[in-house]
């Protein structure tokens, strides 16, 4: 990460981490408030079928507002309908985060298959002007930025029934954008990761590592 760190602080870019999650028709386990001795039962159909599939990028910049960016992928359960994202997507999504935040980006995400196949290493490469990649640790959910996102989004979706997937939709959309417009939350995401995005900081690091 370290080098990551110096990379954007170079090129004056936002360092943004990505990560996935998603979530179906069966709600999540929550705690509620019941009268002692009853607890409560929420129905829910029986068929499972149907997911909100999301990918999300915090984007940080010493002296800029934090941000929070993301792209749904819906999959119904149709016959022949891909079920998780593809490379394509995640490449709208870098280059729609570039646009938005005028900047170079350093892009760090996880090891999974589709971000190890050979288009993001050629994307990469032709738009090396703008456009750095990281492959972050095996394992280590710890460094994922996002994990701060999801576990606010999960904690608003416990116990939460849906009508439909339209339904599930429209309420993870209020839920993230409700965050988008939070800058604090995002930066909260930062402490359990050790992480410091300070220019100064960085700075310092690079000059004793040089010494």
């Amino acid at each position: 990460m370290a080098s990551g760190k110096r990379t954007a602080a170079h090129l004056g870019a936002h360092i943004c981490f990505e990560d996935e999650t998603g979530q179906g028709l069966r709600p999540l386990k929550g705690r509620t408030w019941a009268p002692c001795g009853q607890r409560p039962v929420a129905r829910v159909r029986g068929h499972n079928r149907g997911r909100v599939n999301i990918a999300g990028v915090v984007c940080y910049h010493a002296g800029h507002r934090s941000r929070f960016l993301l792209r749904l992928h819906i999959w119904h359960g149709w016959r022949g309908e891909s079920k998780a994202f593809s490379w394509r997507p995640y490449r709208d999504l870098i280059v729609m985060t570039h646009v938005q935040l005028g900047t170079p980006v350093v892009w760090c995400w996880d090891s999974l298959n589709v971000h190890l196949v050979k288009e993001p290493a050629d994307f990469a490469e032709e738009h090396k002007d703008w456009l750095r990649t990281f492959q972050m640790p095996s394992y280590a959910p710890e460094l994922s930025l996002a994990e701060g996102i999801w576990a606010l989004l999960k904690r608003h979706l416990a116990d939460f029934v849906a009508a439909g997937l339209a339904h599930l939709t429209r309420v993870i959309k209020r839920k993230l954008k409700k965050v988008q417009y939070r800058p604090h939350l995002i930066d909260g995401c930062l402490p359990p990761t050790g992480l410091i995005m300070d220019c100064d900081v960085i700075s310092a690091s690079d000059s004793a590592s040089s010494t």
